[in-house]
């Protein structure tokens, strides 16, 4: 075959289908290619066991663009959120725990029980981080400037950057530098006392990063799941009705609605390059597809080293690239339960279960759990964001009965005995899991009736992720940016004219965006190459 598009985008995950809608919106002729039966990359829905819709891998919404839903439309096309209005954290010795609640004063109360001085300032911090989570959707709403160039084009996107800043004021600045360069348990250290309540805020700082939450760095990373973002309002998380797969199946809609062509089970080789420009794609059963540009959505490691070749590289770049860190250190757990599996019966009602369950009782324990993974080994007793959504979304599961969606850190890919072994601990790493949930919900062995487990072995070889990397490369400082993936090439662009990328390995980063497709399609249509 020999059609000829003006944009091939490898990858069906949410930033590649936002990237294909963008373009195809334009008038541009679109075709995506994903490997797998079904759209959505990590953000997907599937029914694993019959009658159960599990979200494989991401589970929650918060960060996802409030823009992109207005500007392609994806309400029309079926996103639907469902907002959370709780985050409880349970207590091995049997007590309440602790739930914060939509509602602040509730919130302040169940502090209180635990340190009157926490719940007096909690306020005070939930609006400064509020004002530095403003700051950073300045970030990551515009493509990262390049501090090396003295374009007129650049030097007005550092000059925007620096009136943020400026604006924020000394003391607000003095805590943007606090957030870069401390860990996120010293961090809260500044602000709180109690360690059930630091717990559970501190774990937010070592998603998708192989680090500690006393490594420095770990504050940002906070602050970055501290922006979620729904109808314009702050520190808002839902979940997608029909499972996370229903935000990249309304972007898949928008896409189509625009005139792009979607195409599973498409598995791409390599990218086509003919003196040093991409004229299309290479597919494994050696048919060729030609397009104007090519869009990698798939992680900078795969794009590289797999879809350009290092044949097509320079010596430097590709060393610069085998040195981006991915070090994937999460896995996923699924149940499908016959009931409800209810973690606090001293409490009235089910209220405080819709929406994330936090098993991490203080910052230490969080923090062995960690010294587990620097030696090459899964957590014994992980830390593990829980969510029951068909308590608030019931299409997911038969009446009456539920699912269960566990992300596990720590669950480092490079274990002791070989990455490639993994899939002889898979079942062990589920029994560690569902062990620890034994502890809070007693009767949990008796309500499942099948469990999923996601190692890091099984996102990277199922679902593209190198290394089992869930935000495609670790979101440390030195892989922001201008430096994410590599320092000259985080603007979309990679050495191969023509060849463009879209995920979550470029700026801003990772978690359900959309931002990446996005800029990288407006960065396209706005140098014209198409």
């Amino acid at each position: 075959m020999n059609n000829k598009y003006d944009a091939i985008i490898i990858g069906g995950g949410h930033n590649g289908l936002v990237n294909a809608a963008y373009l195809a919106k334009a008038g541009k002729k679109v075709l995506v290619l994903e490997k797998r039966h079904v759209l959505g990359g990590a953000a997907v829905s599937e029914e694993v066991y019959p009658g159960f819709t599990y979200s494989v891998c991401s589970y929650v919404v918060s960060l996802f663009r409030p823009h992109i839903i207005r500007e392609l439309n994806l309400t029309k096309h079926g996103y639907d959120i469902i907002p959370m209005d709780a985050s409880f954290q349970p207590l091995p010795d049997g007590d309440l725990g602790l739930c914060k609640w939509g509602d602040a004063s509730l919130t302040r109360r169940e502090i209180a029980r635990f340190s009157k001085k926490d719940s007096e300032v909690y306020g005070e911090f939930s609006n400064v981080m509020t004002h530095m989570a403003k700051l950073a959707k300045e970030v990551i709403d515009h493509p990262a400037p390049d501090v090396a160039s003295i374009n007129p084009k650049e030097l007005s996107s550092l000059l925007r950057m620096g009136k943020v800043f400026k604006n924020l004021g000394s003391e607000l600045l003095h805590m943007n530098i606090k957030l870069l360069t401390m860990s996120s348990a010293d961090f809260l250290d500044l602000w709180f006392e109690s360690e059930v309540l630091k717990g559970p805020m501190a774990v937010s700082g070592i998603i998708g990063t192989f680090l500690g939450v006393r490594s420095p760095g770990t504050a940002y990373v906070l602050l970055h799941h501290y922006m979620g973002e729904l109808d314009g309002a702050f520190r808002s998380w839902g979940f997608s009705k029909g499972g996370t797969g229903g935000v990249s199946m309304a972007c898949a809609n928008a896409a189509k609605s625009f005139g792009a062509e979607i195409r599973t089970n498409v598995d791409v080789a390599h990218v086509k390059i003919i003196n040093g420009k991409a004229t299309g794609v290479v597919l494994a059963n050696g048919d060729e597809i030609d397009s104007k540009i090519v869009v990698s959505n798939l992680d900078p490691n795969r794009t590289y080293l797999k879809m350009i070749g290092e044949d097509n590289l320079t010596s430097d770049i590709t060393t610069e690239i085998k040195r981006f860190k991915l070090r994937g250190s999460s896995g996923k757990v699924n149940f499908a339960l016959s009931g409800v599996p209810n973690f606090c019966k001293k409490r009235k009602g089910l209220e405080y279960m819709k929406g994330d369950i936090a098993i991490v009782p203080n910052i230490d324990y969080v923090e062995k759990a960690y010294d587990q993974a620097k030696y090459g080994e899964f957590s014994e007793k992980p830390f593990i964001n829980i969510v029951v959504p068909s308590l608030t979304d019931p299409t997911l599961a038969p009446p009456g009965k539920h699912v269960m969606s566990c992300f596990i850190q720590y669950a480092p890919f490079d274990i002791k005995e070989g990455p490639e072994y993994w899939p002889k601990l898979a079942e062990k790493f589920g029994d560690a899991v569902q062990n620890t949930i034994k502890e809070y919900v007693p009767d949990i062995d008796s309500l499942v009736l099948h469990r999923q487990v996601i190692t890091p072995w099984d996102l990277q070889e199922t679902f593209g992720l190198t290394e089992g990397n869930i935000f495609q490369g670790e979101l440390t400082l030195e892989q922001l940016l201008f430096q994410r993936p590599i320092s000259g090439f985080a603007k979309y662009k990679t050495p191969i004219r023509n060849l463009w990328m879209s995920g979550s390995g470029t700026h801003p980063g990772g978690g359900i965006m959309g931002s990446g497709g996005e800029l990288s399609a407006k960065s396209i249509l706005k140098e014209k190459v198409i």
